[in-house]
C-alpha cells in the first residue's frame, strides 16, 4: 500500500471538486529504475480514488511511439492530460510535501482552468512562444510545492507553455547540467534560471526575459 487510508480518504474529499475526466499516464520500465516501482504504483492507487480518473502504464522502450507522442525520455515520468495535453509532466515520485501538488494538479487540469489571478492570466495571454519550464524541487522542500505549482499553472493557463517538475535526487545529472545547488530552482528555454519561490508575475517577466534573449541575434 502506498497511500495510508487517511490519505485515502482526504483525497477522495479533494476529488469530489472534479469536473471533467482526467487521464494519469506513467511511464516506467520493464526493468523498472530505482524509483519506477514507487511512482507506478502512487499513480495507479490515485487512480482507484474517483471515477473521473483513469490510467494508463506506458514501458518507455516498448512503448516507444507512446514516448514520442508525449516527449518523455526518461523516467519515472507522470502525464496529466485532460480535456488535452497542457504539457504538465512531473519526473520523479511525488511523495512527501510533493504529493498534495499531484492533486491540485489534478483538480484544476479537469476543470481546465486555475486559480490564477485575472491579472496573471492576462499577462500569460501575451506568450506566443514556446516555452520549457524546468522546475528541480525534493519532497522535503516545503518552498517546492508552491513553486511547482505555479509552474503547471501556467501551463494550464498558456499553451505555448509546457512545465516539468524533477525530483533532483533522482536525476542528479540534470541538477549538475544545470547547477542546481538549492531547490525550488527553475530553468527557462535552458538558459534563464530562477532560484527560490517567486511569484508568477516574476515567472512570467524572467519567461519573458528568456523569450527576448533567444530571439535576440546576440544570443544566437
Amino acid at each position: 500500500m502506498v497511500l495510508s487510508d487517511t490519505q485515502k480518504n482526504l483525497i477522495k474529499k479533494q476529488f469530489e471538486k472534479l469536473t471533467g475526466d482526467v487521464e494519469l499516464i506513467v511511464f516506467t520500465q520493464e526493468f523498472e529504475c530505482g524509483f519506477c516501482k514507487e511512482a507506478r504504483e502512487l499513480v495507479l492507487e490515485i487512480g482507484t480514488l474517483s471515477q473521473k480518473i483513469s490510467t494508463k502504464v506506458y514501458d518507455l522502450v516498448k512503448d516507444e511511439e507512446q514516448a514520442k507522442k508525449y516527449n518523455i525520455k526518461k523516467i519515472p515520468a507522470t502525464i496529466i492530460t485532460g480535456k488535452s495535453d497542457y504539457g504538465i509532466r512531473y519526473y520523479g515520485v511525488p511523495a512527501g510535501y510533493e504529493l498534495p501538488v499531484l492533486v491540485d494538479d489534478i483538480i484544476e487540469v479537469s476543470r481546465g482552468a486555475t486559480s490564477l489571478s485575472d491579472n496573471v492570466k492576462k499577462k500569460l495571454a501575451g506568450i506566443t512562444k514556446p516555452v520549457h519550464i524546468q522546475v528541480f524541487i525534493s519532497p522535503t522542500c516545503p518552498f517546492c510545492p508552491k513553486a511547482a505549482r505555479i509552474a503547471h499553472q501556467l501551463a494550464i493557463e498558456n499553451e505555448f507553455i509546457r512545465s516539468d517538475i524533477i525530483e533532483m535526487t533522482e536525476f542528479p545529472y540534470l541538477a549538475q547540467r544545470y547547477s542546481v545547488m538549492s531547490v525550488p530552482h527553475t530553468v527557462i528555454n535552458e538558459d534563464t534560471s530562477l532560484v527560490g519561490l517567486q511569484p508568477p508575475e516574476i515567472f512570467i517577466d524572467q519567461i519573458a526575459m528568456a523569450l527576448r534573449a533567444s530571439f535576440n541575434p546576440m544570443y544566437s
